[in-house]
């Protein structure tokens, strides 16, 4: 297990190798990751609450169908990034990993394994783009769609779900798992 976190964390600072950032600006590009990442996830966990509080997890399932990618593109656009919510497992497809986040979810999977701090990183993507990787760790308010399947989870509940994302595998987390990443490419410098 060791050796296979070697291999990845080399890969993964590898992928940054093609042009290099310093301190400085991977300090930056951290910072407004992080803000965009934070203001992102508000947006959408109080829309989620509000559906909740309406008309319950009918109602969030519905808008997190209809809602989170396009309240994701318009943050994109506020911000001229691209953001992305992914997973090793996720319940859109849509969300599915490319290549790069494949490698940084494994990472961090990894990291999450052996008990180790989970921290946001900042390298060179293989477009040559500033790019932003952050866990997303799940809460305890999002086992009621993302929990074990007849404890947090019912029956109803996973038909719904299933009902929206017929291929979700979105479902079995505990509180505190690594659930994905948020990515946010920024525009390489001088585009």
């Amino acid at each position: 297990m060791k050796k296979l976190l070697i291999l990845i964390t080399g890969a993964v600072l590898c992928m940054g190798c093609q042009k290099s950032l310093t301190d400085k600006e991977k300090e930056a590009y951290r910072e407004t990751g992080m803000k965009i990442a934070k203001e992102t996830y508000q947006k959408l966990s109080t829309a989620l609450a509000e559906k909740m509080k309406a008309g319950g997890i009918p109602e969030a399932v519905k808008y997190c169908n209809t809602a989170a990618l396009p309240l994701t593109r318009e943050m994109s656009e506020k911000y001229k990034v691209q953001i992305k919510r992914t997973a090793l497992r996720t319940r859109n497809e849509r969300n599915s990993p490319d290549e790069e986040e494949l490698e940084i979810l494994n990472y961090y999977q990894t990291l999450a394994e052996q008990n180790q701090e989970l921290k946001a990183l900042v390298q060179v993507d293989k477009k040559g783009n500033p790019h932003f990787y952050a866990p997303i760790v799940l809460q305890k308010k999002c086992l009621s769609c993302h929990g074990s399947l007849d404890r947090e989870v019912s029956r109803i509940t996973d038909s719904i779900i299933k009902s929206y994302y017929p291929n979700d595998m979105a479902l079995g987390f505990q509180e505190n798992d690594l659930r994905g990443i948020w990515s946010i490419a920024f525009p390489a410098a001088g585009k």
